[in-house]
């Protein structure tokens, strides 16, 4: 059996990330050899996954980046399970390679940046080994891309909420940019404008409004007119361009704009919540 050195763990350490106890056990196991106990600590990471499945994963870090030309901007999230762990160095780092890899690489979805290898090592395996050394449930809840003319970012709540924000056309004046991705993320949107909400959203707002008015004692005839009345008012808080702007509520974020350029519009939003 071959001899387990100080240097071989520290190496196995710097390397992974895991306990030292974790590390001295994968070499011995592994009989010394650095990329067999490497895959022992991935694999350990995977068991810890498995076993802690159904744990709730809340916290963690929301990253978004833009790319040096302004129009092609990325946002991630890596989750876990507690504040403390969300905190550590080494998860933030990792949080912010794997934004970093989905902005030089473009993947389409989120197996697709699990798979993407950075120095030889797949993203996935990466975090595999974090939750080896960490023993906590970890994942990638979140990734989304925008590709506009001029792209904006905005990180909000220490970094558990994020946004993106694509527009049509160069934004000369950047805090209207800014002013677009912060309304993002405080209001939640859930479209840009009432032409773009999901039908299915629709009817069910519709079915909500009509639930309402019947446990209001409205008559029977009148819970289609009362539904609709409900479901503007749900269009005027929930979709970006009707709602209040945060800055100035007197007017809606389609006046604010319409003040700055008429021709200015947003095209693409998107927006991520680690918060429950």
């Amino acid at each position: 059996m071959s001899q387990i050195t100080t240097a071989d763990i520290t190496k196995l350490r710097q390397l992974t990330g895991a306990g030292l106890m974790d590390c001295k056990n994968a070499l011995k196991e592994a009989e010394g050899n650095i990329e067999k106990a490497i895959e022992i600590i991935r694999k350990k990471g995977q068991a810890v996954a498995m076993k802690r499945a159904d744990r709730e994963t809340s916290e963690g870090k929301v990253v978004a980046l833009v790319s040096a030309d302004k129009r092609f901007g990325v946002m991630t999230a890596l989750s876990c399970e507690t504040d403390f762990v969300a905190k550590n160095e080494g998860f933030i780092q990792l949080a912010e390679l794997i934004a970093k890899t989905a902005l030089e690489n473009k993947p389409k979805t989120i197996d697709e940046l699990k798979s993407i290898k950075v120095n030889g090592i797949s993203i996935n395996d990466m975090i595999m080994e974090k939750v080896a050394a960490i023993g906590e449930r970890m994942d990638i809840p979140y990734y989304e891309f925008i590709e506009a003319e001029h792209v904006f970012s905005y990180i909000h709540l220490g970094s558990k909420i994020g946004s993106l924000a694509g527009f049509n056309k160069i934004v000369t004046d950047e805090q209207v940019g800014k002013d677009i991705v912060m309304q993002i993320a405080a209001m939640n949107p859930v479209a840009i404008d009432k032409d773009d909400v999901p039908e299915e959203i629709i009817q069910k707002e519709i079915e909500i409004g009509k639930e309402q008015a019947r446990q209001e004692g409205k008559p029977e005839n009148m819970l289609e007119k009362i539904a609709m009345g409900k479901l503007n008012k749900f269009f005027n808080e929930s979709t970006l361009l009707n709602q209040e702007f945060i800055k100035d509520n007197k007017i809606t974020v389609r006046q604010y704009l319409q003040n700055i350029d008429k021709d200015l519009k947003v095209i693409k939003i998107k927006r991520c919540s680690l918060v429950l």
